[in-house]
């Protein structure tokens, strides 16, 4: 890091269904160690500002108030019954990150982008598990589709964001959430492939998944736990502090980053 003034991390351990105790423990441990030595090696070269990758998992969990609004504010509870093992790790890597930075002599800056499921178009065949559902939704995997609404952006409006997180003084000590506006269901992002694509129309399923079998499928099945959870929180999610401290406003609807996604995957031949 010698002559580097800012630092992105970016990367964090992946984890796709269920794992044991012993793995879990050790992705979290991954996870926690891999920022606190981003921040070691930041320190002791004089880095100016690091700026972490988080994740809204870390952020608006725990909140089921849904006549509320999720900000930066809120933290999600580790404990909470239906957090993903990676949602987990998320939220203990950012937890420890600002431990470690409150507690440094230099108080090296530091600040988080905690992003919502990110779409958009994709650099190479790589895709992350915000891809995947929607893959799973347009190749028709998805044969009945569970009602549980989500908040979305687009990776160039993420990117965007940790730029300005990067260069604005006022962002040091700070968390922002990078969301587009509004939120869509699941049921939604099909009728949207099925009316913007028609191509894809044939493949892609309209039924749901009634609320009550996830619940009732909780008591049982860890997948359904965190669909529970994911139907319970509050999706009224801000972006406001982003906006006011650095002047971002998101460019992309959350439509325009699933289409761009489903776009994405044809060129690269995943969609046919």
């Amino acid at each position: 890091m010698k002559d580097c003034t800012y630092v992105m991390s970016v990367a964090s351990p992946v984890v796709m269904g269920s794992v044991s105790v012993t793995d879990e423990q050790s992705i979290n441990k991954q996870a926690v160690e891999g920022i606190q030595r981003i921040l070691r090696a930041a320190e002791k070269t004089n880095v100016k500002r690091v700026i972490m990758t988080a994740n809204f998992g870390a952020v608006g969990f725990s909140n089921k108030d849904k006549s509320s609004v999720t900000t930066e504010e809120h933290w999600t509870n580790p404990n909470e019954k239906g957090l993903s093992v990676y949602e987990k790790s998320k939220l203990i890597a950012e937890r420890a990150a600002w431990d470690f930075v409150n507690a440094t002599e230099n108080h090296i800056e530091f600040a988080t982008i905690n992003p919502v499921a990110i779409l958009g178009p994709s650099l190479n065949q790589h895709m992350s598990l915000s891809f995947q559902f929607v893959e799973n939704i347009a190749r028709g995997k998805m044969k009945r589709i569970p009602n549980i609404p989500m908040n979305i952006v687009d990776v160039r409006d993420v990117a965007q964001l940790h730029v300005l997180a990067m260069k604005t003084p006022e962002a040091n000590g700070k968390r922002f959430i990078a969301t587009a506006y509004g939120q869509i269901s699941m049921p939604e992002i099909a009728q949207l492939i099925k009316k913007e694509r028609p191509e894809l129309a044939s493949k892609v399923s309209t039924k749901t998944i009634p609320d009550f079998a996830i619940k009732i499928g909780a008591r049982f099945n860890s997948e359904a736990q965190e669909g529970k959870l994911l139907l319970e929180m509050n999706r009224n999610v801000s972006n406001q502090q982003a906006r006011n401290v650095l002047g971002w406003t998101p460019s992309y609807t959350q439509e325009e980053a699933i289409l761009a996604s489903v776009d994405c995957m044809r060129d690269y031949h995943i969609l046919k």
